[in-house]
């Protein structure tokens, strides 16, 4: 029976990465991941050998009929992302759609769960946690302010992630909402860099301000 992993893997610490997520990512046939050279990092230091095949954003749909075919003839494959958890904000979850959408049943669909970004800034955020609200990636242009909209009025803690391009301009227009909001933002969380920054927007987007601004950030914002 043909098999997708869904592989977590590191944010950025190697050792990070579970002790079944090496084992599958050595046992199967393929690896489907966004950036070769940079899952081939990851790879080289667990002395895995498995065959990469990319698979990201914009890949062509004569690369989505590749993989069911794969899949078709008993292949058995994993699925991981550049850092964390695969599918959650990311263009594995169109991939398993299609999957689910062909072969319904006749593919297993396996989680070997491990890192997440999302995880990772909740449980150390010290806002009460049980319910939160994430919403992957702000729109860069439309639909923006709506987004936005949500965020600030959302009952629970809201999760964003946010690229060092626009960290800024996200947090400036978090902060006409409200400047005393409470706020935390983790930057290369896990990572050697790591740095995590608390208060209010006001006071963090100034301490922002004064940061070098490198690596992928990750928001949790205090519900109301």
């Amino acid at each position: 029976m043909a098999i997708l992993y869904i592989v977590a893997t590191p944010l950025g610490n190697l050792d990070d990465i579970t002790t079944r997520a090496i084992n599958t990512l050595k046992e199967v046939d393929l690896i489907l991941c966004e950036d070769t050279r940079r899952t081939l990092k990851l790879l080289a230091s667990y002395e895995i050998k498995t065959p990469l095949l990319s698979y990201h954003y914009h890949s062509k749909e004569s690369k989505i009929e590749k993989i069911l075919k794969a899949l078709a003839s008993g292949k058995k494959i994993a699925l991981v992302s550049d850092a964390g958890t695969p599918a959650i904000s990311d263009p594995g979850s169109f991939l398993i759609k299609k999957i689910i959408e062909k072969f319904n049943n006749s593919v297993e669909i396996i989680p070997i769960p491990g890192c997440s970004a999302v995880t990772t800034i909740a449980s150390i955020s010290g806002f009460p946690v049980d319910r939160f609200l994430f919403l992957g990636f702000p729109p860069v242009k439309k639909k923006r302010k709506a987004f936005f909209d949500e965020v600030a009025s959302s009952e629970y803690p809201v999760i964003i992630y946010e690229s060092p391009h626009r960290i800024i301009r996200t947090v400036n227009e978090l902060l006409l909402y409200d400047k005393d909001r409470e706020i935390v933002i983790g930057r290369e969380l896990t990572k050697k860099f790591e740095t995590v920054y608390r208060g209010t927007i006001g006071d963090v987007l100034s301490e922002l301000k004064r940061s070098t601004l490198k690596g992928e950030f990750v928001i949790i914002l205090k519900s109301l």
